[in-house]
């Protein structure tokens, strides 16, 4: 028996969990976070729904909370096993994992204050887990470089390729044995996209029997990568005109390094005036200064960059800001400016502190550059929603949204059908099974791989058993 069980991510996006069970090992594939609505984020996360006692090894695809975030809440639940990943995923996920835990016991406290100073109707929340689970989960972590095979559990080979997704992100493929049968599994989420800077494009695994791939991105196009720069000259400039703030809610790990990426050939061409550029973020800082450790996961153009002496994430005006009182200051300060702040959805971070006395000016603008999971703050402004709640208090929406898509580091449609294409190329693809994606996004992209001739291709609901 070869089974696949769907815990999270399933018919949705974020909280990536699945575990692969044979006769003799049980393993499972990212323990993420779930992201949405408070109330239901916090009882699901809270459930983990994760056999711990059965499991052998753990295996991390990368860093993002939505695919790690839930790891030390696993440690803390009894899990002393190993936990594999790439050198660099394991180096982002300390200080990833060591800021989650901060945020949750800092907004613990930020809402008790506000129910106790204000009287506001809201639940009092306690942490998931603690700094010192995090310690406890680091200790776990074992690098694995990509393309080297290891053996994890009784019948079961490791082997991580670049998902070119995120820095250290990786395609999961295991060669599971059991009864007699043999099968070889490609977990392929998140999926990056060809040709985008910094890092490298996909590796496509051969000989894949199942394809477990994400579909976030399964019923739409992005547009060409050459046309982001000139989108963002123009949501800059036009804020700037009207004497703005540019607030940009985005991912610690890899959005905002391609933002402030692509700001740098902005200023560097003089497309956009030299305002000063904010990132905000103790944790961007942080990770930013892992990418630097790890340039064998740049591409060519990047690393030529680096040893170049011109590093791409520095510029003139530039201000990477980890002091708090620092941070209060910017709100403080007149004239337009450039805000870099995490999170990517707005639900946690120094972005609510900049929305909160940004948001109902209508000279400044909000650029989206990550995708929003339904139910999250950032959602609901893409929605362009009259009136949106920050830090428990309704304020209206009155500042420009403006949505970047371009910048998303997620395989589109036509990306996601000739990834499966190759890897159908090269083996004997029998299965595809479609995860990581909102119901719409999925029955597309289940439509495009019928048409195509994938056999079989199923979206599973949450909990569902797949024979693989």
């Amino acid at each position: 028996m070869i089974e696949l069980e769907c815990v999270g991510a399933a018919r949705a996006v974020t909280g990536s969990k699945h575990v692969l069970r044979t006769s003799r090992a049980v393993v499972l594939l990212d323990c993420g976070m779930f992201q949405g609505r408070r109330r239901e984020a916090n009882e699901r996360n809270r459930s983990l729904q994760v056999p711990v006692d059965e499991i052998n090894a753990v295996v991390l695809s990368h860093a993002h909370i939505d695919h790690a975030g839930l790891l030390p809440l696993l440690y803390k639940r009894g899990y002393r096993g190993p936990v594999y990943a790439t050198p660099a995923t394991r180096d982002l996920c300390t200080p990833m994992l060591l800021d989650a835990a901060m945020i949750q016991e800092a907004d613990a406290r930020h809402i008790h204050k506000l129910i106790e100073r204000d009287r506001l109707d809201m639940e009092p929340v306690e942490p998931l887990y603690t700094h010192e689970d995090v310690t406890g989960l680091l200790g776990q972590l074992v690098g694995l470089p990509y393309r080297r095979a290891h053996a994890i559990a009784p019948g079961i080979v490791l082997k991580l390729l670049d998902a070119g997704h995120v820095l250290g992100s990786s395609i999961i493929v295991l060669d599971v044995e059991d009864d007699g049968v043999s099968t070889r599994v490609a977990f392929a989420v998140d999926l990056g996209r060809k040709g985008l800077p910094i890092l490298r494009d996909p590796e496509i695994p051969g000989g894949v029997n199942c394809l477990i791939t994400e579909s976030t991105y399964g019923d739409r196009h992005h547009p060409p990568i050459e046309e982001v720069d000139s989108a963002l000259a123009e949501v800059v400039n036009r804020t700037v005109r009207r004497g703005g703030k540019i607030m940009i809610p985005a991912f610690a790990l890899e959005r905002a390094q391609e933002v402030v990426y692509a700001l740098k050939r902005l200023r560097a061409t003089q497309r956009v005036p030299a305002v000063p550029v904010y990132v905000d973020s103790p944790l961007t800082v942080k990770l930013t200064d892992v990418f630097k450790m790890h340039p064998e996961c740049y591409d060519k153009q990047t690393y030529a960059r680096l040893v170049g002496g011109d590093p791409p994430f520095e510029f003139e005006g530039l201000h990477y800001v980890a002091d708090k009182e620092e941070s209060k200051g910017i709100a403080a300060q007149p004239g337009p400016c450039i805000i870099i702040a995490a999170s990517g959805m707005c639900e946690a971070g120094r972005i609510l502190h900049h929305l909160r006395e940004g948001v109902e000016d209508q000279r400044n603008t909000i650029l989206i550059v990550g995708f929003q999971a339904q139910h999250t703050l950032g959602r609901r402004i893409v929605e362009r929603q009259p009136e949106v709640k920050v830090f428990g208090v309704m304020r209206r929406l009155i500042a420009e949204v403006a949505v970047l898509s371009g910048f998303s580091a997620h395989a589109d449609q036509k990306d996601l059908l000739d990834f499966a294409e190759a890897v159908r190329e090269r083996g004997k693809l029998h299965q595809v099974v479609l995860v990581h994606g909102e119901p719409p996004a999925q029955d597309a992209l289940m439509g495009k791989l019928a048409e195509l001739g994938f056999p079989t291709v199923i979206a599973p609901v949450p909990g569902e058993k797949i024979r693989l």
